[in-house]
């Protein structure tokens, strides 16, 4: 198993987790990057991403669902969604969540793809809410669900000031608004899964916690492939 792989797992999906959102009981074994095969067996109880972190690895030919590539892939985006038929994460999918509907994935055909902005905007029912008379609690939802990147402003203990720019419903579509302040965690309890922050940073948003600084081009793949999924689903003016 992929020490780092599972380090970056653990940074995106513990603040779901200690949310309650998703995942299995005590987010804390996801704070303890020491312990990997803890890391590990909390990992394989997320139902919804590691059914996606198994069909990118068999996709790819790698024997490990943790690998950090195929963990980037599914959190970040990388060149493993490409390879990856919408056809079988379908499949793999209606096998998963037999029974489950709510959001728009059984339809998905071709925009389908491996990543966790198809989850947040096609599997999860908040997206296909937004023309309902209140739209602001599925659109609360999908701005701290999506994985977002913003830059830090200010680091003072174990949060930090990262502008960012939030989801928008303009009644008709979805647009990013202007950069705006907010306050996340990088830290809880003394512990954390990144080594720190700078001002300038510029990182990845999960909920109100930091995940990780990314590099440029990553940022872009974020960016990208949300923008893409959005475009898929109609919900961008073209």
């Amino acid at each position: 198993m992929s020490e780092r792989g599972a380090v970056l797992f653990a940074r995106y999906a513990y603040p779901p987790n200690e949310l309650g959102y998703c995942g299995p009981a005590d987010a804390t074994a996801l704070l303890r990057p020491e312990d990997t095969g803890l890391v590990e067996r909390h990992a394989r109880r997320f139902e919804g991403a590691w059914c996606y972190l198994e069909l990118l690895a068999e996709t790819a030919g790698l024997p490990d669902p943790l690998d950090e590539r195929v963990v980037e892939a599914y959190w970040i985006g990388n060149e493993l969604l490409d390879r990856t038929d919408p056809a079988a994460l379908l499949a793999r999918l209606r096998d998963r969540f037999r029974g489950q509907w709510g959001g728009t994935w059984q339809d998905a055909a071709d925009r389908a793809r491996a990543h966790h902005s198809f989850q947040v905007f096609d599997v999860y029912p908040w997206a296909r809410l937004l023309g309902t008379s209140d739209s602001r609690a599925p659109l609360d939802v999908l701005d701290r669900c999506r994985i977002r990147t913003g830059v830090v402003r200010s680091v003072g203990g174990e949060f930090a000031t990262v502008e960012s720019r939030p989801l928008r419903w303009t009644g008709g579509h979805l647009v990013h608004g202007a950069p705006r302040p907010e306050s996340v965690r990088w830290s809880t309890g003394g512990r954390s899964l990144i080594p720190g922050l700078a001002r300038g940073d510029v990182v990845s948003l999960h909920w109100d916690w930091v995940c990780d600084v990314l590099t440029r081009p990553q940022a872009a793949r974020v960016e990208a492939t949300e923008a893409r999924q959005l475009a898929a689903l109609g919900l961008t003016a073209r």
